[in-house]
């Protein structure tokens, strides 16, 4: 299994990082210029990354202020889970952790391994930028 993730502060209570990640609604709003097509509800999100695929997600499981996993509801190229993982520092910021783990052979690694690392960049930075105004 690939592990990717991307970690980021953010001067918030932990219960309001929760509140917005734990609505897919709101994820449209962290994704990248190259995901078009999407479509959500609070539970589920469908979208097109381009160049690469279509996916339609779904929340898998939510521990409230701590964790929200999401795998795909429909056949995706390879086993995902994307997982946004929640913790407050000494400071009380929250720290969330955004991660995709794949089952990649080595083929695919190569080709996706850049690019996944690129999205979870993104939509961790974008989560910071939204919820730091």
């Amino acid at each position: 299994m690939t592990i990717i993730e991307s970690t980021v502060s953010i001067n918030k209570p932990v219960n309001e990082v929760f509140e917005f990640l734990s609505d897919l609604n709101n994820h449209q709003q962290l994704m990248p210029d190259t995901i078009y097509n999407w479509s959500s509800t609070k539970d589920e999100a469908r979208f097109t990354i381009q160049n690469m695929a279509k996916l339609a997600l779904k929340v898998s499981s939510i521990t409230k202020d701590k964790e929200i996993s999401v795998k795909p509801i429909e056949e995706a190229p390879f086993e995902l889970e994307l997982k946004w993982n929640l913790t407050v520092d000494e400071e009380g910021n929250t720290q969330a952790t955004h991660t995709i783990s794949a089952d990649l052979n080595m083929m695919m690694k190569m080709i996706v391994s850049a690019p996944l690392q690129k999205l979870v960049d993104h939509e961790a930075q974008a989560l910071k930028s939204i919820l730091s105004t």
